[in-house]
C-alpha cells in the first residue's frame, strides 16, 4: 500500500468513525419480497440500514441478531450494498457484517437465494442457480431503488456486492466475469475428492439452457470472502474492471485456496486487495456462534487453535466500510447530504 493510499484510508476510517460517533444510528431491518427472475415466484430479501430507533435482540432463523425492525431510516444519502450468501446458506450467517455496515451508513440488501439456501437445495448444481443468482441480485438492486422505505435514502452511485463462498462466484459474474464450464469439468477430473465443487462430477445440470451470465453495469466494487472461482480463467475475468477486496483463510477445508482465491487474485485485470488469513478455515467468515448454535452445527462454529473469529470479524467490519467508501463514495448523513444539494439520479 502506498503512503498516499494509506493516508487516504486512515482519513476515510476517521471520517466513518466520526460519523458513527456523531449519529445515533442503529441497524434497522426491513423485510422485502420480490419476484425471482428465474421463475417469478416470491423471493425473500433482508435489508439492513442506518436507522433511528431502539433495537432488541431477536432470533431469526436460528441467528441471534440485534436490530430495530422496520424503524425509520436515518436521514441522509447512503451507498447500496448487496450480499450473496454461500451454497445452502443464509445471509444471516453474515449478520455481524451487515448490521455493522448499516450502523456505519450503508444500506445492505441480502437475498435469500431460491433453491440454494438452508431450507431449499433444489437448484444445487444447476445452470438456473449459477446464472440465476446474479439475476436475483440485480433484481434486488432494482427493488431497493424502488422501495418506499429505502429508495429515498439511496445515493445515485454505483453498487457494491459482498459475496461469500458461492456468493463470490455470483459477485464476479455481476461484475463482468464469464464462467468457463469446461474448467469445472477438468478440475473435477484432477481433484475428484473435492466433494463440495464436484457434487455433479464437474457437469452443470442444464435445466435452463436459455439462461446466460449477465453482468450488471451498476456494480462498482466487490468484496469476496472465501470465494468460489474455479470457473474463471484469465480470459473469463477480462471484463471485471472494478475494485476488489478478497479475503481467504489459508486452511480453508471446503474451497481449495490455490485454485480459487489465490488464482483469482493473480488473474483479475485490476489488482485486488488480497488478504490471506493464517490458520483460518472456510467458516471463519460466518457469525460467531452462541451456545445453542455450537451444539447444533459444531463444524461451522469451531476454529483452529489460535484463530480469533471475533478479531477477524472486527477487521472485516472496519475494512469493508473503508473499502466501499473509497470505491463508491462515503455515506452522507443528513447535514452533509443537504449541503451537497439534491440527490443524483439513481441507476435503476
Amino acid at each position: 500500500m502506498t503512503l498516499s493510499r494509506c493516508m487516504l484510508t486512515l482519513a476515510l476510517f476517521g471520517s466513518l468513525l466520526a460519523h458513527a460517533q456523531a449519529a445515533p444510528w442503529v441497524a434497522g431491518l426491513h423485510h422485502m419480497t420480490l419476484p425471482d427472475p428465474v421463475d417469478a415466484q416470491p423471493m425473500q430479501a433482508l435489508a439492513f440500514y442506518p436507522a433511528i430507533g431502539t433495537t432488541r435482540m431477536s432470533r431469526i432463523d436460528g441467528y441471534p441478531i440485534e436490530v430495530s425492525e422496520e424503524a425509520p431510516v436515518a436521514l441522509g444519502q447512503y451507498p447500496l450494498l448487496v450480499l450473496s450468501h454461500g451454497n445452502t446458506g443464509s445471509p444471516l450467517a453474515l449478520h455481524y457484517l451487515a448490521t455493522s455496515l448499516a450502523r456505519q451508513g450503508f444500506i445492505v440488501v441480502a437475498v435469500v437465494h431460491p433453491g440454494d439456501n438452508a431450507r431449499d437445495h433444489s437448484r444445487l448444481g444447476t445452470l438456473s442457480n449459477l446464472y440465476g443468482r446474479p439475476l436475483q441480485i440485480s433484481a434486488a438492486i432494482t427493488a431497493a431503488r424502488d422501495d418506499a422505505l429505502l429508495g429515498p435514502y439511496l445515493n445515485g452511485g454505483k453498487v457494491g456486492v459482498i459475496g461469500y463462498s458461492a456468493g463470490g462466484e455470483t459477485a464476479l459474474i455481476l461484475s463482468g466475469a464469464r464462467p468457463d464450464l469446461d474448467r469445472l469439468r477438468k478440475y473435477c477430473l484432477e481433484r475428484p475428492g473435492d466433494a463440495d465443487a464436484c457434487k455433479t462430477h464437474g457437469v452443470m445440470i442444464a435445466d435452463r439452457s436459455e439462461l446466460v451470465p449477465e453482468a450488471d453495469q451498476r456494480v462498482g466494487a466487490v468484496m469476496l470472502m472465501a470465494p468460489l472461482s474455479l470457473l474463471f480463467g484469465r480470459h473469463a475475468l477480462a471484463g471485471v474492471r472494478v475494485p476488489a477486496l478478497i479475503y481467504s483463510g489459508d486452511s480453508d477445508q471446503l474451497v481449495a485456496v490455490d485454485r480459487n482465491a489465490e488464482a483469482l487474485a493473480r488473474k483479475l485485470p485490476v489488482t485486488p486487495d488480497y488478504r490471506l488469513l493464517a490458520g483460518a478455515g472456510h467458516f471463519v467468515f460466518m457469525a460467531h456462534c452462541d451456545a445453542e448454535q455450537s451444539v447444533r452445527m459444531p463444524t461451522l462454529c469451531q476454529d483452529a487453535a489460535g484463530v480469533d473469529r471475533r478479531h477477524i470479524h472486527h477487521s472485516l467490519q472496519r475494512d469493508a466500510a473503508v473499502f466501499f467508501s473509497q470505491a463508491l463514495g462515503a455515506p452522507q448523513p443528513a447535514e452533509r447530504s443537504a449541503a451537497s444539494g439534491a440527490p443524483r439520479q439513481q441507476q435503476r
